[in-house]
């Protein structure tokens, strides 16, 4: 199985390291020296990390044959790509990979079916759960302990308590100093 583990960003320096967007909670396992990781798009890769080191708060990488700043400035915007085996689990038990969590039935506690989950989004605050209603509308749920209580893989559903709002807006009461005619 393939699993995104970050993103390219700008090229650093002149000898041909880059700047990424981690997109891994293991990058010490997925993105160190000698790892060899597919591209999106396809055609920049295989790329195999020579060095990493971090510089004010951010991953820089560089990888064989990459020696300058133009072969560095190309790479920009590519998504490295790692083979994970399907079985293997993250080491806390409290994070998942997005494989594991894509196609979950998101409930309320009381088991009321929300829709399912369709995508993840990764932001630089916190990720978010796409999920899509029976009745083929979205809804953005945020993946913090607050709003999503449990995941059960085994039952394959992730339980949400959720703030008054965030998932009917007809909750909602709208107030309005206009008086109309």
């Amino acid at each position: 199985m393939q699993l995104v583990v970050a993103r390219i960003g700008r090229a650093h320096g002149i000898k041909g390291e880059v700047t990424v967007e981690v997109r891994t909670d293991e990058p010490e396992l997925r993105l160190g020296p000698g790892a060899v990781l597919a591209t999106d798009p396809a055609p920049a890769g295989p790329l195999t990390i020579e060095t990493g080191r971090v510089h004010s708060g951010r991953l820089l990488l560089r990888f064989e044959g990459v020696n300058d700043r133009t072969a560095a400035e190309a790479l920009r915007n590519t998504l490295l790509i790692a083979e994970i085996d399907p079985e293997q689990l993250p080491e806390d038990p409290d994070e998942y990979y997005d494989h594991q969590l894509m196609d979950l039935d998101v409930v309320f506690a009381d088991g009321t079916e929300i829709g399912r989950i369709t995508e993840i989004s990764h932001l630089p605050s916190q990720d978010l759960f796409i999920v899509e209603r029976p009745d083929g509308s979205e809804v953005m749920i945020p993946f913090v302990e607050e709003i999503v209580t449990s995941i059960d893989l085994g039952k394959q559903q992730a339980v949400i308590d959720p703030p008054p709002g965030l998932i009917d807006d007809s909750e909602a009461e709208t107030a309005s100093s206009r008086d109309e005619d």
